[in-house]
């Protein structure tokens, strides 16, 4: 039983690696073709262009590895089908639903694997890829950092004009506001540090707001130097400018917890977290979909015709899973319920459809 086990896994192992480089190989291309357009400006090389494109592979073979995996194990399974080993092994007494385990199994053990590259290199590794990218076409650190932005702090409502890298800003003002929402206090200042926990304000000018019997009075206090603690850090400035799927999972947390701590929505993060945290079971119902097809009668079609419409359904269930996460946004209903309910659901149906194609 362990040779049978170890032969369908890796069956499956070297179709999902076979599957993952073509579709690689295919987004190399296509990127690859983009970035001619950039070849020639400054210093960007087409050896500069190839290892750009080489940096980013871990990041797309994360974002893609649901779909990269499901057709993997398809292909593989409708190999075994085709071929007639499948049919085999069921004679030999390996049952629909032990097959089905062996497939979602190694199906889980490669997924994590691509999620712990995703999480832990994919980011260093595209960081690093921008930057020499960035700098080969003579784009310095400085003008690929500056930018404003607001952002909410306790009852702070901060506005930097520049931000340079994260860790320099220039025209800063800072509006303090009390538990009535009214502002008390202004902090201007042309330039600060900041560390990851607090600013460093230089050349502060401290206007106070007070209300006495209806009048209110304003006061200036100046400053050489200013220092004022701020709960966020470097991390949240940078994610600032990206969209949620841009983010790593750490980060996306740091900023749900940010967030509602101010009193913000967190509605695109929670959507997106909630998202890569259901993906092992989006695939095991992708993977279960899928079967209906392979296990199917094989008078009805061809089998390559079943598992054409196995991968198609499947892949339409994780386009109606994303479709449902950015309905809880506009609809404001739980993000958390919108990811996990559907894939539960089509779980339970097509494991009951399976354990009676089974026992029939």
């Amino acid at each position: 039983m362990k040779i049978r086990d170890r032969y369908i896994a890796k069956t499956l192992l070297m179709y999902s690696l076979v599957v993952m480089l073509v579709w690689l190989s295919i987004y190399s291309f296509f990127n690859f073709l983009s970035e001619l357009n950039s070849v020639g400006t400054s210093n960007y090389t087409i050896l500069e262009s190839i290892k750009f494109i080489v940096l980013l592979i871990p990041e797309v073979a994360y974002d893609q590895s649901s779909a990269v995996i499901l057709l993997g194990c398809i292909l593989g399974m409708g190999h075994l089908a085709s071929t007639g080993q499948l049919l085999i092994f069921r004679v030999s007494g390996l049952s629909v639903l032990r097959t089905i385990w062996l497939t979602v199994k190694n199906a889980l053990v490669f997924v994590f694997l691509l999620i712990l590259i995703g999480e832990v290199f994919a980011p260093v590794m595209t960081k690093y890829a921008e930057s020499e990218r960035a700098s080969a076409l003579g784009q310095t650190s400085l003008s690929n950092n500056q930018g404003s932005f607001w952002i909410r702090d306790g009852d702070n409502f901060i506005n930097v004009e520049n931000n340079i890298d994260g860790s320099f800003f220039s025209g800063i003002t800072i509006f303090e506001v009390n538990k009535s929402n009214k502002i008390k206090s202004i902090i201007n200042s042309e330039s600060a540090n900041f560390d990851g926990q607090s600013l460093s304000l230089n050349e502060t000018d401290i206007y106070s707001i007070t209300t006495n019997n209806s009048f209110e009075k304003i006061g200036l206090k100046e400053h050489n130097s200013y220092d004022k603690s701020v709960a966020f850090d470097q991390d949240l400035i940078a994610s600032l400018k990206k969209e949620p799927k841009d983010l790593s999972t750490y980060t996306i947390i740091k900023q749900i917890q940010f967030l509602t701590n101010n009193k913000l929505r967190a509605g695109a993060f929670e959507v997106e977290l909630y998202n890569r945290l259901v993906k092992p079971i989006s695939l095991i119902a992708m993977i279960l979909l899928a079967m209906l097809f392979i296990f199917g009668s094989n008078r009805d079609a061809t089998l390559g015709r079943k598992i054409f419409f196995g991968v198609a359904i499947a892949l339409s269930f994780e386009l109606i899973s994303r479709i449902g996460g950015a309905m809880s946004l506009s609809f404001e209903f739980s993000p958390f319920l919108s990811s996990f309910s559907f894939p539960l659901l089509v779980i339970i149906i097509a494991t009951v459809v399976l354990i009676t194609k089974s026992i029939n």
